[in-house]
């Protein structure tokens, strides 16, 4: 299905979302189902929840791939397994070790693939971060308020000082009722050092988006990015991760991937699989059909201050006199993609044992 995509849906600056979506379920058969919380339902319900992976660029958005998560209630009852032929080898993972399966395997295939982004529930795990940035791939991810940022403290209390000249009002994308327009504030962090002398390959941000109609509103990010990033591009980004909320609704609405009865855990993927490919099909006819120039088929997709500006962006810089320095977080193997993403052997999870080739 990688390769599907990546021909007909691919480009050079293409976005992977992570999220998860629940399947209200009835009975204790089917395999993972409990009461637990579903942000599809927005409430506790007796569900299944799927950890997915979806890519998005200009051309059109699609999933690509899946997990099913299985709580401890399952993989602490063997037999309870063996009933709904759950691997003997699928142990519990979290959602965010899923998802960082579901990464390692799109970063090894045919998908190209510049950045990530996801919710707070991924962006807020170190773990997730710091995998992507040993990969070198760019991410925008949410995080929650109460977000530490290393030397500043947290998140919201860091952007809460921020000029009212550093806010910029900026569209993160098309919706349903024309552009997402929002404020944004946006400010570097100190260099992540790679090679002694050398400038930094990369930076990591903060970032803000703001409600223009309630402005108490307030979203918060953190952001890895290549040197020479502008802000415009981080926001475009952050704006991306609504697109796998418009693949759930499709595949669910058009592709019956929340209408099966299957209980055990293959015919869960089985479905759930042919459903994902009846919705790349869909996308890649839509996508052919506007290079066509036919009529679109999809919606569009007290202190001194800490805040400073230089080279054209706001940067923050630690409070405390005394020269800095960051302990290097990044691989020193060979540059480029090929020489710095892991390979998906290396994933902690149980993520890998039914890819979608």
């Amino acid at each position: 299905m990688s390769c599907y995509v990546a021909e007909r849906l691919g480009a050079p600056d293409g976005v992977l979302i992570v999220d998860d979506t629940g399947f209200i379920k009835k009975g204790v058969v089917s395999a993972g189902v409990q009461r637990q919380y579903s942000g599809t339902a927005g409430r506790t319900e007796n569900c299944q929840i799927g950890v997915f992976a979806a890519c998005a660029s200009d051309k059109g958005r699609a999933l690509v791939d899946r997990e099913l998560y299985l709580p401890k209630s399952w993989t602490d009852d063997p037999e309870r397994c063996r009933a709904a032929r759950i691997p003997d080898q699928r142990s519990f993972a979290t959602k965010p070790e899923l998802a960082r399966g579901l990464v390692l395997r799109a970063l090894s295939s045919a998908l190209p693939i510049a950045w990530v982004t996801a919710d707070a529930a991924y962006g807020q795990e170190l773990r997730f971060r710091r995998m992507l940035e040993e990969a070198q791939v760019g991410y925008v991810l949410a995080v929650p308020k109460s977000q530490q940022v290393p030397s500043f403290g947290r998140i919201d209390h860091v952007l809460a000082g921020a000029p009212d000249e550093a806010w910029e009002r900026i569209s993160c994308g098309a919706g349903s009722k024309g552009p997402r327009v929002y404020d944004w504030a946006a400010a570097r962090l100190p260099a992540v050092v790679e090679f002694d002398g050398e400038d930094p390959a990369h930076h990591r941000w903060v970032l803000a988006r703001r409600s223009l109609a309630r402005p108490d509103e307030v979203a918060y990010y953190l952001a890895y990015a290549p040197a020479g990033t502008t802000v415009t591009e981080l926001v475009r980004v952050a704006g991306a991760r609504w697109a796998i909320e418009e693949c759930f609704q499709a595949a669910k609405n058009e592709c019956g991937l929340d209408e099966y009865e299957v209980r055990r855990y293959v015919g869960w993927y089985r479905h759930i699989t042919l459903a994902m490919l009846a919705h790349a099909f869909l996308a890649a006819m839509a996508a052919r059909a506007l290079e066509r120039g036919d009529e679109e088929t999809l919606p569009p997709a007290s202190f001194p201050s800490q805040w400073q500006r230089s080279d054209g962006s706001w940067t923050l810089f630690v409070p405390h006199p005394g020269p800095q320095r960051e302990r290097p977080v990044l691989s020193t193997g060979r540059t480029g993609a090929a020489g710095t993403r892991p390979s998906p052997a290396t994933a902690t999870t149980n993520a890998e044992r039914v890819p979608i080739e």
